[in-house]
């Protein structure tokens, strides 16, 4: 298992949080990808390694995009939300992670 490369702490802290929206729901559904809010330093072995530790489940692939955050401004102040980084994770056939479910 690709989990043995780095340390358990520093992949817990590797995924942020799921992407509940539209277009990723779309992409779940059409590609079978599942989405995650991940750290900006993240590499696409330690996202492997962290959904696999996390969910127990087998990964085919990853892949990334870097946001910019978006300018923003109140009155005479201008403000940039923060950038983030994300990761479209590709699950092997058969594979599945359902959030819908309560935690047990």
């Amino acid at each position: 298992m690709s989990a043995l490369k780095f340390s358990e702490e520093r992949l817990m802290k590797v995924l942020v949080a799921p992407v509940i929206s539209e277009k990723a729901t779309l992409v779940a559904e059409k590609n079978e990808q599942i989405v995650f809010r991940v750290t900006t330093d993240a590499t696409k072995p330690e996202i492997k390694a962290a959904v696999e530790l996390l969910f127990k489940v087998q990964v085919e692939s990853v892949q990334t995009v870097n946001r910019e955050g978006k300018q923003k401004r109140s009155g005479a102040h201008i403000g940039r939300r923060n950038h983030t980084k994300r990761a479209f994770v590709c699950l092997k056939p058969g594979q599945e992670i359902n959030f819908t479910e309560e935690a047990k």
